[in-house]
């Protein structure tokens, strides 16, 4: 073996791919040699480690489920009935296997205010996440009487089943601790005490409704300046545009399919009213009374058929829909509130940009023939700057005191500013992956809520024509017996 290859061999890396990767990112220059020396090719190296960049970031933007959570809310029941304070309860039954929860069948009962409870605060608790809407408690649809009949409860069980489904399906949501209280306490009312004092003095820490930051002091006009990203994503734009379609598709559907409704409601009273012209001529028609009154009857039963259909899987379908235009809503709430994360930082960028030029302008002052002569005095340029200084001038101020003064006043606010920066930015990144996350998962739910919704229309278009056809057809032996001499 001659010495050219004993450097070879020495030269060789012999630790793992992925440390060789690390190595690579870390130091360009040693990954290039080594990479030479082992014989490939530097480009493709770098080509590799900018692939695996990218598979880490599009895994951080994947979300990933950590088992399962079933859930069925059933058995609505009258509490204190005869009272004032009367209510409903929903029975919840759930089943799981993600280990943060004690057991892995539970049985519990909630009200609708505990459900209301357990969005607030799983919207306060995961901002970033799209968290289902709940059915409105006063929508106008379920209005159908008062609000303890079976027809509301029957509404209502559904929508709330949906809810659940939606929150238990999400690899989030399914995970947060005030689910699982909500799923398997028997002290649920401590358990929501208890987490809306933690919620409050977490906020507190956190600087929350003080004036700690500056972010926080100037709010109110970074809404009124800054109402827009100025350099939108992309991505986000082509979500916000997707979820718009989404929106309008579903409302065209609506409208058909209250349109449809409508109709077979109409034909359904066309029906009725043949039969009632069929019977007619049955008191006429004394040779053929019975098949006459035999058709007529069949007519009202495929009436009655129809407006069955239309009561159950059309406004089944309908209900669906709503609840999915209501989803997609929520989703563009996020997508808003990322917005404003951006707004938040590309404001204050503007406000460090504007301090760091003042403050370099007043360090250019310090001699008469620096840069920044001939560009505003101590308090600052434009007319509103030259007359404070004139003022100070006529009061005896000291401007090379008040300069050095006013530089160190910038100087620890740009600090603090840089800081604010920083954080503004760490945390719009971090929201917009996770806003990626949410759009992954929305997409999922609408795909498989809208393959079943679909599903239960045909379903019971299928059901309705296939009993239509056997009522039909029990009539056909019926008319065939009518003897033509």
């Amino acid at each position: 073996m001659n010495a050219a290859d004993e450097d070879t061999f020495t030269s060789v890396n012999w630790d793992t791919p992925a440390a060789n990767e690390q190595a690579s990112t870390s130091n360009p220059s040693t990954a290039t040699t080594t990479a030479a020396l082992a014989g490939i090719d530097p480009a493709s190296l770098a080509k590799r480690a900018s692939r695996g960049d990218e598979a880490d970031e599009k895994e951080k933007r994947t979300p990933r489920w950590e088992g399962f959570l079933m859930v069925q809310v059933t058995d609505p029941r009258k509490e204190q009935e005869g009272t004032k304070e009367m209510f409903v309860s929903y029975g919840i039954r759930a089943e799981t296997n993600l280990r943060h929860f004690q057991r892995t069948r539970m049985t519990t009962r909630r009200r609708f205010q505990d459900f209301v409870f357990l969005r607030e605060h799983l919207s306060k608790d995961f901002p970033a996440c799209v968290v289902p809407p709940l059915p409105d408690k006063h929508r106008l649809e379920y209005l159908t009487g008062d609000r303890f009949n079976n027809e509301f409860l029957e509404r209502r069980t559904q929508d709330l089943q949906l809810f659940l489904e939606r929150v238990s399906r999400h690899p989030t949501l399914q995970r947060a601790q005030l689910l699982r209280s909500f799923l398997e306490s028997t002290e649920w009312q401590v358990d929501m005490h208890s987490h809306t004092s933690h919620s409050s003095n977490l906020a507190h820490g956190n600087g929350e409704g003080s004036s700690g930051g500056i972010l926080d002091s100037l709010t109110d006009t970074f809404m009124t300046a800054f109402s827009r990203v100025r350099k939108p994503d992309e991505k986000f734009e082509a979500m916000r545009e997707r979820l718009e379609r989404l929106e309008e598709g579903l409302g065209n559907t609506e409208r058909v399919i209250q349109r449809t409704r409508s109709r077979h409601g109409d034909l359904a009273t066309d029906y009725e009213d043949m039969a009632s012209s069929i019977e007619g001529l049955g008191f006429l028609e004394s040779g053929i009374t019975e098949p006459l009154n035999r058709f007529a009857a069949t007519s009202m039963e495929w009436a009655r058929l129809q407006r069955n259909n239309s009561t159950r899987s059309t406004n089944e379908m309908l209900n669906h829909l709503h609840a999915l235009l209501a989803y997609a809503s929520a989703h563009r709430n996020v997508l808003r509130l990322r917005d404003q994360k951006q707004v938040d930082f590309e404001a204050l960028t503007d406000i460090l940009s504007h301090e760091v030029t003042e403050r370099d302008r007043l360090a250019s002052l310090s001699s008469p023939y620096g840069a920044g002569h001939g560009h505003g005095g101590v308090r600052g340029t434009g007319l509103g700057g030259y007359l404070r200084d004139r003022v100070d001038s006529l009061r005896g101020v000291d401007e090379e005191r008040t300069r050095v003064e006013r530089m160190a006043r910038l100087d620890s606010r740009i600090t603090q500013l840089q800081e604010e920066v920083t954080t503004s930015h760490d945390i719009s990144v971090a929201f917009s992956n996770e806003v990626q996350k949410e759009h992954t998962t929305f997409n999922l739910v609408k795909e498989q809520e809208m393959k079943t919704l679909m599903g239960t229309y045909v379903d019971g278009q299928i059901e309705m024509y296939q009993r239509g056809m056997d009522i039909w057809d029990r009539l056909i032996p019926i008319l065939e017996r009518i003897r033509v001499d």
